[in-house]
């Protein structure tokens, strides 16, 4: 059985879990979370808590960037490569950046909105910053670094034709898009538990205190009433943080055909009835907090507890081989390797397969030693040694061989694209005349479109205008909550272009913030304002009061 150890640190807080596999089944066999004021003393404790001083130990890396671009599907992958680095080259150059202090790793998705492309998700991190994090576990096994993020996805089992979004609400949000069984997008929102346990922690003067607040705390949905006041003191904290989150959401969701699946994780998880909560604005959707796949198949779990360690035991899983394996930032190259090798201790190797010699001069460990003296018969290891140069030299002179005929070939095709885009040249010269000719003839007929087009401007307008008010009120008596109070409503007109918009301007106030943010939610779903905003809004010790804006929509 393999073992590997998840460690996931956040500011103030460590996750961990020790995860056991057995074939193609996992086991948490330990886990916690732990906050700490010396990060390294917590480390070292966890690890030896856990027995994991000689298991593998798997991380996240922790300022990654994420950068987008596309090329296409039928590219040699060497060319591809060679791509791939250039363009993140030029975006480097583009935005000021040094290439050089940067490590990226990247991921190959089909291209939705274009099949002949494929999408290229490139993840990069700053050396200082991967070094510091490998400082962090110096002794110890560190065998994996990756992104938190594309790590999540390990724990669900992920269904063909759907698609999934996770959302990780730690200290800030990200959200792992899923489409057709494969990572597509990750987008990262600033708002996150970080503004929620810094607010809850300046009256309670402890961080996990202010933990235990969130975990303790239960989240109602829209319609319900506030009945206990004091229950609810730090409810101002959290509703406003999530209200935000939720907003985003819809926002990256639109830009989907279908959802079918968003999983709550990450430490907002344990706040309760929040997957309920997020049900509400996304009610096409299923919305629930993420539990790993796995646990199912065991009885006698306790299931929230394993909830709170989800990074953990992600990372753990991605340390025994799932997820992306090509994402780990500790990859070793050749030269690590070949170091490795001349560093290997024969005597050592061959004590492993003999019997311990019983003189104490046999038991001293034979060495690499590099002798000058070609003089007498060769031992075994220079036979070894000699080997080893032999292949090293035919894999160089195949390699130049190979190099130099596919130059060749490069230069062979280079000059047949010279000759093909020549021949382009002189059509496009030949097209451009005909174009010239074409638009000298023109005039008219732009003319004529220009009229019907200004005709039918002003019909739809006409149009679109009619009982545009009349429905719009019919909607906000519709939809208005019964403890919601419309103090006033304003119409304005401004011209964008060849444009007229009304711009509704509304003013309402409620005791309950909830309640504002529902009837902002059921104005957006009755389809009668475009570009909907709200201000934060203004509490006078009774009542709230928020500032609606939108568009009025043309029918």
């Amino acid at each position: 059985m393999q073992s590997s150890l998840g460690i996931s640190v956040t500011d103030k807080l460590i996750k961990y879990a020790k995860v056991v596999k057995d074939n193609d089944s996992y086991r948490v066999e330990s886990y916690g979370l732990k906050f700490y004021s010396n990060l390294n003393e917590t480390l070292e404790q966890i690890i030896n808590e856990t027995n994991s001083a000689n298991i593998p130990i798997t991380s996240e890396i922790t300022n990654e960037r994420y950068y987008y671009f596309n090329i296409f599907s039928l590219t040699n992958r060497t060319y591809a490569e060679k791509a791939i680095k250039t363009e993140f080259e030029s975006y480097c150059t583009e935005n000021h950046l040094n290439s050089n202090a940067y490590d990226g790793r990247y991921i190959y998705t089909t291209n939705l909105e274009n099949q002949d492309q494929s999408k290229i998700i490139y993840i990069f991190d700053g050396h200082a910053d991967i070094e510091e994090r490998k400082s962090l576990f110096s002794g110890t096994k560190l065998e994996t670094l990756v992104p938190l993020p594309t790590s999540l996805p390990n724990l669900i089992s992920v269904e063909r034709n759907k698609n999934s979004m996770i959302v990780n609400i730690e200290d800030k949000t990200t959200v792992t898009t899923i489409v057709n069984q494969s990572i597509y997008n990750v987008d990262i929102i600033e708002e996150g538990m970080k503004d929620i346990i810094d607010r809850i922690n300046e009256k309670e003067n402890s961080y996990s205190k202010a933990y235990e607040v969130c975990k303790n705390t239960t989240i109602y949905t829209m319609e319900t009433d506030y009945s206990n006041a004091e229950e609810n003191e730090y409810l101002k904290y959290i509703v406003p943080t999530l209200f935000k989150i939720s907003e985003e959401l819809q926002r990256l969701k639109e830009s989907y055909k279908k959802i079918d699946n968003i999983y709550i994780t990450g430490m907002g998880a344990v706040i309760n009835n929040i997957d309920l909560y997020f049900k509400e604005y996304f009610r096409d959707s299923k919305v629930e907090v993420l539990r790993p796949y796995f646990l199912d198949s065991q009885v006698n779990v306790n299931i929230k507890d394993y909830i709170e360690v989800n990074s953990a035991i992600a990372l753990a899983m991605q340390g025994l081989g799932s997820g992306i394996k090509t994402l780990n930032f500790l990859s070793r190259d050749w030269k690590s390797e070949l170091k490795a090798l001349l560093m290997t201790d024969i005597g050592t190797l061959r004590a492993n397969k003999k019997q311990k010699p019983k003189d104490k001069q046999s038991k001293k460990k034979f060495k690499l030693n590099f002798n000058t003296d070609m003089s007498g018969k060769l031992d075994k290891v220079e036979l070894l040694l000699l080997r080893n140069i032999i292949t090293a030299l035919m894999v160089l002179i195949i390699y130049s061989v190979a190099s130099i005929m596919l130059v060749k070939q490069i230069d062979r095709k280079i000059s047949e694209a010279n000759s093909v885009t020549s021949y382009i040249s002189e059509q496009v010269t030949l097209a451009n005349n005909d174009d010239s000719k074409i638009l000298s003839r023109s005039a008219d007929y732009r003319t004529y479109a220009t009229n019907l087009e200004n005709t039918n401007s002003a019909i739809n307008l006409k149009r679109s205008r009619k009982n545009q008010i009349t429905t719009l009120l019919n909607r906000i008596v519709y939809n208005i909550p019964d403890k919601v109070q419309l103090l006033d409503i304003n119409n304005t007109e401004r011209t964008e272009g060849d444009s007229t918009i009304q711009h509704i301007t509304l003013r309402a106030q409620s005791a309950k913030y909830e309640q504002l943010a529902y009837f902002k939610a059921k104005l957006k779903n009755a389809n009668v304002l475009d570009n909907i905003t709200s201000t934060e809004g203004q509490n006078d010790g009774s009542n709230i009061t928020i500032t609606i804006e939108g568009d009025l929509k043309t029918y």
